[in-house]
């Protein structure tokens, strides 16, 4: 055995890293073990490492490396998401750069460009992973696109149609101006806004009179198709019949009643806008009224904006607001808050659209998905506290707009013959499509007449598949890897996708193959900064993944991440973690060191000392597994590496080492010193899964072993029944310890000076750790006694007294004046103490918690006088 004089974090993450890999040890195929599978939340094509990456993935990976070391066949499914919106920007961007327009392009020289930019940018993120150490089974990496999984999203889209799940409707959609492509109502946050209300002049045809109305949106008035007033408000009954003319625009529109309208809300008098808002689209059905879309897809004013064709829609509004007030048509304006919709990825105002899209009808497939995770428990959810948002989502659902006016992504298999409405065919090829339209049309069709929808899916409807598709589950279902690996068994992911992608997975995997996707889902916190903001490259506080690797090591990195995080609780991060465990890193490397310096005297006996140290941390570290399965059995990840953290720095480093550790340049007995390495063998493997590299790296120091002897591939160590008792003792002791310690540091005895100790044994101590005691303390002779010592310091553990003969180590008189300042000072505080509690006002009137902790101060101040005293008696 030797050691290096100190460890290289950078050469070692990429030493074992690729040895690993080299060895296949992360690839997975079947056979006869328990399988553990687990599928990674797919980043996008276009995505870096960031630290909801690193929280994420390291847990992922804790989890996959411990069910490794369980024995158990673990594959962990990498992969990317195409991410349509967020990809065929960046493509449109780059076009842009080089003079070039997507409009200028055919559907496939532009995809020909987006393959290139992916092909050439995307997917550093899993190369990213693996410098994080993530030991995903590589050979299996997924892509959204790729033709098999292309394929499993068509024929899903063809079964779900076929089943009559999805259809094609003309509705009110969330319009993203930038992207130019609708959204989903997930996709949509809602913003508190600071805006304006304006109040506005209608003026009534054939009248003098004019109406108010209140908007928000001015430049929609020119989409007015009607005023609506509530039937029953007496203030407008003299208005029924009546018209109004849309001021600067001259439109005569009618004067509708329905008791949508509220009386008590802004005016009384609604402006009905049929193509820009929902519930004016359900007033405009319902009282046949015309509808004028005003908006070119990229929100600037089409010729139904009259002179301001062609602004954008908040340019349009300055510049209409100030035509409006020239005019007088402005009686007032208003200072207003109100709910802007976003869109999720490009953060532009969501327009209302009225549009011919993709639905997905969910109301039945939600059923299962409810039922699994509320009701039968089949699928839990940590923290528990997640399952109140899914209920609110699960069951206010609504039909899934599936459809996205983009290019990059799966096409609908649609494909149309004519101009009716229902002049299309779904099928899988051009071909296939072909013979349908034939059956449906009596015209005579060929292939030149079929068109294919222009539109793409929503990705998530590719990713709501991933548990299955990774494993060819939808295309092949009888296969035998889907039927080994699926369902899996944890999903590890953020709260913000659980309804996105989360309970989607549910809902297909019901849907399917008539089982849950997964067993458990792990939702973790958001990545705070200090201030707790949320880290975001806008915001200027997300630190550079990559670099904090550089700076602390991989291990720790990820034992930073996850000392302070709790499932579905926010991390708070700070780099100081990040340095802690770092700190950790080098104090196990530095336990190995001090281990394989020592030299062994095959000839020499085991210390009573050593012999109860190892039954002890044997004892203990047992005691610590079990701790360890219950908070793996409950997905508490910090918690469980918390445990580790402190058996080994605590436990190991502090206590088991120093008691076994050899005198000055003295060897230590063969017995000890295999316990101790076997001991430390056990400590990296539970440390493993937190810090696969520095483990890695001792454990094949310790000695020469074979690939198939690798950690990573190692067993966890077995649970056996332990001893209570010498856990119990052993605490004690170390109390013990602790007072033999603090007194030699507050009289200044020197460490290297043998002293004596005599023992009151007033608690029945079990002498069993004497030999550990008398070491740690260095004490020369350890007796019991019945009584004190004059010429003594004293201390106390519970209600056993300590004793150490002074004998001239220490001035006598110096500490005799030092005890009685310190009698005094107790002497006082105990006056003050018991003239509080001989007030009756106090003890009646106080809370019973205050005049428990004022007792509770008596009894201790009445403690530190009799030692104290005792102290006196003996110097």
């Amino acid at each position: 055995m030797s050691s290096k004089v100190e460890y290289n974090s950078k050469e070692s993450e990429q030493k074992w890293y690729s040895y690993w890999d080299e060895h296949n040890f992360f690839h997975s195929e079947v056979d006869e073990r328990e399988p553990y599978s687990i599928v990674i939340p797919p980043p996008n094509v276009t995505g870096v490492l960031h630290m909801g990456h690193m929280l994420n993935n390291t847990i992922q990976d804790v989890l996959v490396r411990r069910a490794r070391l369980l024995g158990k066949n673990a594959c962990w499914v990498p992969g990317t998401d195409h991410a349509s919106i967020a990809t065929e920007a960046k493509v449109v961007a780059k076009l842009k750069t080089e003079g070039i327009s997507k409009s200028d392009l055919t559907r496939d020289q532009f995809l020909s460009h987006a393959w290139e930019w992916t092909n050439e940018y995307g997917g550093k993120i899993l190369n990213q992973l693996k410098k994080l150490g993530a030991s995903c089974d590589w050979q299996r990496t997924k892509f959204t696109l790729d033709d098999d999984m292309y394929e499993s999203v068509i024929d899903s889209f063809i079964n779900l149609y076929n089943k009559g799940l999805i259809y094609r409707g003309y509705r009110m959609v969330n319009w993203d101006p930038e992207a130019q492509t609708t959204l989903s109502d997930e996709e949509v946050i809602y913003e508190e806004k600071q805006g304006k209300l304006y109040f506005i002049s209608y003026p009534l045809e054939n009248s003098d009179e004019k109406l108010t109305i209140a908007t928000t949106r001015p430049e929609t008035i020119f989409g007015d198709s009607a005023i609506c007033i509530n039937p029953k408000d007496e203030r407008f009954t003299h208005l029924k019949g009546k018209k109004a003319i849309v001021p600067i625009v001259g439109r005569i529109i009618p004067i509708i009643e329905d008791e949508y309208v509220e009386m008590e809300f802004g005016t009384g008098c609604l402006k009905v806008t049929p193509a820009h808002d929902e519930n004016d689209k359900t007033l405009g059905e319902k009282h046949k009224l015309e509808v004028f879309d005003i908006f070119n897809p990229d929100a600037t004013l089409n010729s139904f904006g009259l002179h301001y064709e062609g602004q954008d829609r908040f340019e349009a509004r300055k510049n209409f607001v100030t035509e409006l007030e020239e005019k007088n048509f402005v009686i007032k304006v208003e200072d207003y808050t109100n709910k802007v919709g976003t869109s999720e990825r490009t953060k532009a105002v969501i327009e209302p659209r009225l549009s011919d899209q993709w639905f997905l009808k969910m109301k039945d497939l939600a059923k299962p998905a409810i039922e699994a995770v509320l009701k039968s428990d089949d699928i839990k959810l940590h923290p528990k506290k997640f399952e109140n948002t899914y209920r609110n989502w699960m069951e206010n659902i609504r039909d899934w707009n599936i459809s996205r006016q983009l290019w990059w992504g799966h096409q609908i298999p649609a494909y149309y013959f004519g101009d009716g409405e229902d002049d299309y065919v779904i099928a899988k090829t051009k071909e296939e499509a072909l013979v349908k339209a034939k059956q449906k049309s009596e015209k005579s069709i060929s292939l030149e007449d079929l068109k294919q929808d222009e539109d793409v899916l929503d990705t998530w409807f590719s990713s709501w598949l991933w548990p299955m598709s990774v494993f060819d589950g939808i295309r092949h279902p009888e296969n035998e890897e889907f039927k080994y690996y699926y369902p899996t068994n944890d999903l590890v992911t953020g709260p913000d996708i659980l309804f996105f992608w989360v309970a989607r997975m549910i809902m297909a995997g019901y849907e399917y193959t008539d089982k849950k996707p997964f067993e458990n889902v792990y939702l973790t916190g958001l990545v705070r900064d200090k201030k707790r903001q949320k880290m975001s490259k806008s915001l200027g506080n997300s630190p550079d993944a990559l670099e904090l690797i550089e700076n602390y090591s991989a291990d720790g990195v990820r034992v930073g991440l996850l000392l302070s995080n709790a499932a579905g609780n926010d991390l708070l991060f700070d780099e100081a973690l990040c340095q802690q465990g770092k700190g950790f890193s080098n104090k196990i490397w530095n336990a190995y060191r001090l281990i394989t310096s020592w030299t062994v005297d095959e000839n020499l006996l085991q210390p009573e000392s050593s012999k109860k140290a190892i039954d002890w941390y044997s004892s203990v570290f047992q005691e610590k597994l079990v701790e360890l399965e219950d908070h793996y059995s409950k997905y508490r990840i910090s918690d469980a590496l918390m445990t580790s953290y402190k058996l080994v720095w605590d436990d190991f480093c502090s206590w088991f080492l120093e008691i076994i550790k050899p005198g000055y340049e003295q060897p230590i007995d063969k017995s000890t010193l295999s316990a101790a390495i076997s001991l430390f063998e056990d400590n990296l493997k539970i440390l493993h899964p937190f810090m696969p590299f520095v483990t890695e790296e001792i454990w094949h120091q310790i000695q020469k072993r074979k690939p198939e002897d690798a950690l990573t591939v190692s067993k966890w160590p077995k649970l056996h029944s332990f001893d209570k008792q010498i856990i119990s003792e052993f605490t004690f002791a170390s109390e013990v310890i602790s007072g033999i310690r603090t007194i030699r540091k507050e009289k200044n005895i020197s460490f290297k000076n043998k002293i004596d100790l005599v023992v009151i044994n007033n608690e029945s101590a079990n002498r069993t750790m004497d030999s550990i005691i008398s070491k740690m303390g260095n004490i020369q002779d350890l007796t019991y006694s019945d009584a004190g010592m004059e010429g003594s310091l004293t201390f106390r553990v519970k209600s056993n007294e300590y004793f150490i003969p002074v004998d001239g180590a220490i001035d006598v008189e110096a500490e005799k004046e030092k005890l009685k300042e310190e009698l005094n000072y107790y002497k006082g505080f105990l006056k003050s103490v018991e003239k509080k509690l001989s007030n009756e006002r106090f003890v009646s009137n106080a809370p019973e918690k205050v005049v428990a902790i004022e007792k509770q101060k008596k009894e201790d101040a009445l403690a530190q006088i009799e030692t104290i005293s005792k102290s006196l008696e003996n110097l």
